[in-house]
């Protein structure tokens, strides 16, 4: 329909039978990367447990012990990575989905009086009352709970026992303090990295998408 044209019944009824199954869609995706990112933290969390329980029977032979370490430990990093990255990405498309889902909820308001009390902004979910998640402690701290920064938190102590253990092993167990050092400097980096990473995707986001009137 075009902006300002009346509709006909037929064109009204058509465009309202769209407009709901989109809103049922919308439901069905934001729902779906709810599960993927489950998923996901599953599968990673699977991996790291059953790799250390691994690596826990091999250290008894330490030649062993270190080729395994050097072989699981970059692989569990790899996958923590990507992991991460789609984690932001769930997220954001789950925002996007709500988004579009409050765009939905403020033209049903406007069908009749009724519908603006039971399709009030006041009683919908975020975005609706056009301001962050009612979260106490603020938008900054909010991004320090999503899932993807849990599994990079994880991941980036993965990392940095993987930089010790490395570090350690080129001054032969002698260098423990600065394999220690090494290693806590490399896992406090690669977190920062990734919350400037998942600040910046939000942002971007923030600034291109459409929000309900």
């Amino acid at each position: 329909m075009a902006v300002g044209e009346t509709p006909s019944p037929d064109r009204h009824a058509a465009f309202m039978s769209a407009l709901v199954t989109e809103h049922f869609v919308l439901q069905t995706a934001a729902s779906a990367t709810i599960t993927e990112a489950a998923s996901r933290n599953s599968l990673y969390v699977f991996s790291l447990s059953s790799s250390l329980v691994a690596m826990g029977f091999v250290s008894q032979f330490p030649q062993t012990f270190r080729l395994f370490a050097a072989a699981i430990l970059p692989t569990l990093f790899a996958l923590g990575v990507f992991t991460t990255i789609r984690l932001v990405d769930t997220g954001i498309e789950n925002q996007l989905f709500l988004r579009r889902i409050a765009m939905i909820r403020s033209y049903y308001r406007t069908l009749s009086p009724d519908a603006a009390v039971y399709f009030s902004a006041e009683s919908g979910r975020w975005p609706e009352a056009h301001a962050v998640p009612p979260l106490w402690y603020g938008a900054r701290i909010a991004l320090l709970t999503t899932a993807a920064t849990m599994i990079a938190f994880i991941n980036s102590i993965v990392a940095g026992a993987s930089v010790t253990l490395f570090v350690n092993n080129l001054f032969s167990g002698d260098g423990i303090g600065v394999a220690l050092t090494v290693g806590v400097a490399t896992a406090v980096t690669l977190v920062a990295v990734f919350l400037a990473y998942q600040r910046w995707r939000y942002r971007a986001t923030e600034h291109t998408t459409p929000r309900a009137a």
